[in-house]
């Protein structure tokens, strides 16, 4: 059965409006504000056929980055389509020949390693903040002041754009 898949298109630069016109005729785009990011639902039996398909009807149309499905599969992981300079692709490739997989196994591992140390990054430099804010705050004022900073958050949100 041929299922639909949202598919989010992410530009190395916004693009033109002659650019997404060409690129519409082909395929239903919808874009962000700055035109950074677009937006498409396509036909095909898996996720990453959705995303191989798009690729290849968007071409070189568009400046495109990275091509991802816009919601997690079965595993809670979102699948990426990228295009790979020669010199990266050729490293890749020699690794996982060194490695005995294929290379697109060899990126997921990397990708996951460079994801998990970015949280681990962001968790030390949040820790680090609020070891600083106890040298001057008990924890109660701590707290009672995240706590005022999430709710003003909340309450203040930017409407949604149509």
């Amino acid at each position: 059965m041929t299922a639909c898949h949202a598919i989010e298109i992410i530009l190395t630069r916004p693009a033109t409006h002659s650019e997404l016109r060409h690129a519409r005729r082909g395929v239903r785009l919808a874009a962000n504000a700055d035109r950074t990011r677009l937006m498409s639902v396509q036909r095909a039996h898996t996720a990453a056929g959705a995303l191989h398909v798009l690729r290849r009807r968007l071409g070189t149309r568009l400046p495109i980055d990275v091509l991802t499905t816009h919601y997690p599969d079965g595993h809670g992981q979102v699948l990426l389509n990228v295009t790979l300079g020669h010199g990266a692709d050729r490293v890749l490739r020699r690794d996982a020949a060194i490695l005995g997989q294929w290379p697109q196994d060899v990126l997921r591992q990397r990708v996951t390693a460079a994801l998990a140390r970015e949280e681990q990054n962001r968790a030390r430099r949040l820790k680090d903040r609020l070891e600083g804010l106890f040298a001057d705050h008990t924890p109660e004022e701590v707290l009672v002041g995240a706590a005022s900073c999430v709710r003003n958050r909340q309450h203040h949100r930017a409407p949604a754009t149509p």
